[in-house]
């Protein structure tokens, strides 16, 4: 007998596949159950052999390289669905987290809970942080409380 898919299901793998780095917790309360159910669901659904691997999907054209012709042979295999071996020497690009520039050369980070926003300068790092001051508080705060 097949397994048939309820709305709890569905609803947490269209979350997963949106973001698949999300917590059980997040999920929970994206799709308002509790995150017992999340976790109980997910395992289930591993279980019967629906989800296979969670794994990441790269923005191809963040990474540079130093011959391009590697960086052409690691896209081809991403195309063809292969396994991707990066070399050491392969760069990301960042992008400022405020004015959504090119970060050129060492960024300025600033770290808060468990991310890491990258930018451009330390101008766009203070304005960042002055806009966001309730969300970085509320995060660095439920983070010491859990």
């Amino acid at each position: 007998m097949p397994f048939k898919l309820d709305e709890i299901d569905v609803a947490l793998l269209e979350s997963l596949i949106r973001d698949g780095r999300k917590s059980f917790r997040q999920i929970s309360r994206e799709i308002k159950v509790s995150t017992p159910t999340v976790k109980a669901r997910y395992e289930r659904l591993v279980n019967v052999g629906l989800i296979k691997a969670v794994s990441p999907v790269l923005d191809m054209g963040k990474l540079e390289s130093k011959t391009s012709e590697r960086l052409n042979q690691i896209r081809y295999k991403v195309h063809q669905g292969h396994g991707i071996k990066l070399d050491k020497g392969t760069l990301v690009k960042l992008t400022c987290d405020y004015c959504k520039g090119s970060v050129q050369g060492k960024p300025s980070i600033f770290k808060f809970a468990n991310m890491e926003r990258f930018f451009c300068c330390t101008s766009c790092r203070t304005l960042y942080k002055e806009k966001h001051k309730g969300r970085i508080e509320s995060l660095t705060r439920n983070k010491s409380q859990a």
